[in-house]
């Protein structure tokens, strides 16, 4: 009982890493659209670059908000609050009349799923139990997935809508329930972290909500469990540092570690190749409208890789051993991928296109089966309580700080080739 409890509560979790692949998937097809461009007044590359480089710049300091205030508001809090600005973000983008009001939209979104991005796995690692932490845990990056997947086949099924504002209106305001939603869960069943509130000195509604996830008051173990819990946090706050130089001082290696895992996913090249897969597509010779059919079947095959693995290898096999096989096989298939793309695109060859596609769908393969949980997992983990939302908060930071500049670049790139 206890454990479909925490999986309800898990799955209403990712529904904050869901608007986070939902709402950067999204943009893609936003932008895109000669609809938006013509109703935009035919925004420059910059300008149009700045859509996709203000949205993780949020992102990034939605991450770092989170680092210096997530742990005063408590979990619950800072989610509600991310909550509230990733609505307002929703609306404004959907609502749009000109460019800057539509960068502001994005701003603001940005800025709260950085924030709930940063924060959900932690949450979701402080309410499960060890033996279920890995699914658990990895249900947020699951979200991110399952975010991906839908924004890809929205914008395929949105080409289809007549010419004009619907095709890139209805796609942005379909996010603006699931804000709504996640706040309505958060305020009524869903439990805070019982890790948390023992920092804060709250023990006796730490005890409530312990009790309120393992549905079992009356078992001697849970009580010992608690009791064990507690002790350890306590004993982990007399160590507690509030400079960043002390932490890294004392610290350094894990929360090194912990940072480098997320900036790492970064370098992988998920983003470059979620962002410009239909200009890989199309650089391919693939027909116009087969390109987006193409992108909505990566986004599928990212969450069932991603699903199947969370449900089946993280807790048994163990998150080290997945991000080095995932590691590996990334070399491997990029390698492979970029040979074909090479050999293939400027030639007549279907079966050696086919080749070429085939590689970007391994990457997916790899990347969204072994590493897009597990990092986010893992990097929360390896670091003591008491540092967790500090360094997990640079962690995400860096991730969106990476992504910044070479999607601007990009962009600017694009536009004077």
């Amino acid at each position: 009982m206890a454990m479909w409890y925490t999986l309800g509560v898990a799955f209403f979790a990712a529904i904050g890493t869901f608007l986070f692949g939902f709402d950067t998937g999204i943009a893609t097809t936003t932008i895109a659209h000669k609809s938006w461009i013509t109703y935009m007044g035919s925004p420059s590359n910059g300008l149009t670059g700045a859509v996709v480089a203000v949205y993780v710049a949020g992102e990034a300091v939605g991450a770092l908000t989170q680092t210096f205030i997530g742990d005063k508001l408590g979990r619950i809090k800072f989610m509600q609050m991310m909550c509230i600005i990733v609505t307002i973000g929703a609306i404004i983008q959907t609502a749009s009349v000109n460019i800057g009001m539509f960068l502001a939209g994005r701003v603001l979104a940005g800025y709260a799923v950085g924030g709930l991005v940063a924060t959900v796995p932690i949450y979701l690692s402080e309410i499960s139990s060890p033996e279920h932490r890995g699914l658990i845990g990895g249900i947020s990056g699951c979200g991110i997935s399952f975010g991906t997947m839908m924004s890809n086949w929205v914008g395929f099924a949105c080409s289809y809508a007549p010419y004009g504002p619907t095709q890139w209106r209805l796609p942005l305001g379909l996010q603006i329930p699931f804000g709504v939603i996640l706040f309505i869960g958060l305020a009524t069943f869903m439990p805070d972290s019982p890790r948390q509130l023992i920092r804060t000195g709250k023990v006796d509604q730490a005890r409530i909500e312990y009790f309120k996830i393992h549905r079992n008051f009356h078992s001697h173990e849970e009580h010992q469990e608690f009791a064990l819990m507690r002790s350890q946090i306590e004993y982990e706050m007399q160590r507690e540092m509030t400079s960043f130089k002390e932490i890294f001082r004392l610290f350094g290696h894990r929360a090194f570690v912990s940072i480098a895992v997320q900036t790492m996913t970064s370098l992988t090249g998920v983003n470059v190749i979620q962002y410009y897969q239909t200009t890989l597509y199309k650089s391919l010779g693939i027909a116009p409208e087969t390109i987006l059919a193409l992108a909505a079947v990566y986004g599928t095959i990212a969450f069932l890789s991603n699903a199947i693995t969370a449900k089946f290898l993280t807790d048994q096999w163990g998150r080290r051993k997945m991000i080095l096989a995932g590691l590996s096989g990334i070399i491997v298939v990029e390698i492979y991928a970029a040979v074909m793309q090479r050999e293939f695109q400027n030639t007549g060859n279907k079966i050696g296109k086919g080749f070429a596609i085939l590689g970007i769908y391994l990457f997916v393969v790899v990347y969204y089966g072994m590493l897009n949980s597990t990092t986010w997992l893992y990097g929360a983990e390896v670091l003591p309580i008491v540092l967790r939302n500090k360094v997990m908060g640079l962690a995400a930071a860096s991730h969106f700080i990476v992504n910044v500049a070479c999607k601007y670049s990009r962009f600017r790139s694009k536009g004077q080739s």
